[in-house]
């Protein structure tokens, strides 16, 4: 199926689904005061992004049979709890800019914007209550795990910075936490929402970790290896904060002779050129082929998990196809994006 999908539909796909979120979301924020509190959460959501997660819920919700418009909710919910973590996020960063404009703690103050990241998480709690009763206690268990697994990864991530070497697996593990366990829960959601049976959940949920984890080590690739023009930000960003990522933590686990020594020079500077020198160890390395392999086999992890999928659902839940041609696409953007 995924040959059949072509990179257009799936943006159109997405284009709907987003303008879906707007609407709906902007309707749920009225019922807040215009106060100090609400102010930062009002800006950030503002500023726009992907909406991402909320797409995989509508999507997820419509190929299992149900409708957009029941899917709302927990779509919303998703997308607060994920804005929650980047205001959060941004503190513990100290990150001066999001999305190109000032962060909340750097246009207001660090206290309020705490405040207003705690009230957006009760927020998404309070959008949640408004999915169908049949599929409430389901969707808050699956949401509130979620959570506390996202926080989890984001504990890992913070820890990581402070030791001198990260196994593989452990990042990975990071990742799944941090990253790819909100995209899963996004298509269980929805199709929960939709009254799927266990091995539909199943086999959604698992299908989202598995694109969680290829986009995250896509995001790994590029930050090397992409074209800056392309993807609208300079190269080697993680490279000159020493991030662990898939890249460093292979090339320090196989370097020997000149190129350890050159690895462990770097780490901890910032001299001119840095960049291109860990970027042609990585090269000499060959560690750029094996993430690419990774990314390839999270990819294909991905799409049989939606090949089981489709096979439990074809005629049986009447879904749309759209919606599962666009589960298909955002498997096939990520190889896509590296070209």
């Amino acid at each position: 199926m995924s040959g059949a999908v072509t990179p257009s539909a799936t943006a159109e796909t997405m284009t709907a689904y987003k303008a879906a979120f707007e609407e709906g979301c902007s309707a749920f924020l009225e019922r807040y005061p215009e106060s100090a509190l609400y102010a930062p959460v009002r800006y950030l959501m503002g500023l726009g992004g992907k909406r991402l997660r909320p797409a995989l819920v509508m999507a997820a919700c419509e190929a299992c049979g149900g409708t957009r418009q029941a899917a709302l909710p927990a779509a919303i919910a998703v997308e607060l709890f994920h804005n929650f973590t980047l205001m959060h996020d941004d503190i513990m960063d100290d990150a001066p800019l999001r999305r190109g404009h000032a962060t909340v703690h750097e246009k207001w103050n660090d206290n309020l914007a705490i405040l207003s990241g705690d009230a957006l998480h009760v927020m998404a709690c309070e959008a949640l209550l408004d999915a169908p009763a049949s599929a409430l206690p389901d969707l808050m268990r699956m949401y509130h795990r979620t959570a506390l697994e996202v926080c989890e990864g984001q504990e890992q991530d913070m820890a990581f910075e402070s030791e001198p070497q990260v196994e593989l697996d452990a990042y990975m593990e990071m990742i799944r936490l941090k990253t790819s366990v909100l995209l899963a829960a996004s298509l269980h959601m929805g199709a929960r929402v939709a009254g799927a049976g266990k091995e539909t959940l199943d086999a959604l949920y698992e299908f989202g970790l598995h694109v969680g984890l290829a986009f995250q080590l896509q995001d790994d690739y590029l930050d090397a290896f992409g074209d800056p023009e392309k993807f609208g930000k300079q190269v080697g960003g993680d490279i000159l904060a020493d991030k662990k990522t898939f890249l460093l933590i292979r090339a320090l686990e196989i370097a020997e002779g000149d190129q350890l020594s050159t690895l462990q020079a770097e780490l901890g500077g910032r001299s001119e050129g840095k960049v291109q020198r860990v970027i042609d160890c990585y090269r000499g390395l060959g560690v750029d082929a094996e993430l690419r392999d990774a990314m390839a086999g999270q990819v294909a992890l991905a799409e049989g998990a939606l090949r089981r999928f489709s096979q439990q659902t074809s005629g049986a839940l009447g879904g749309s196809t759209t919606a599962t041609a666009f589960l298909h696409g955002l498997a096939a953007m990520v190889t896509e994006r590296l070209h």
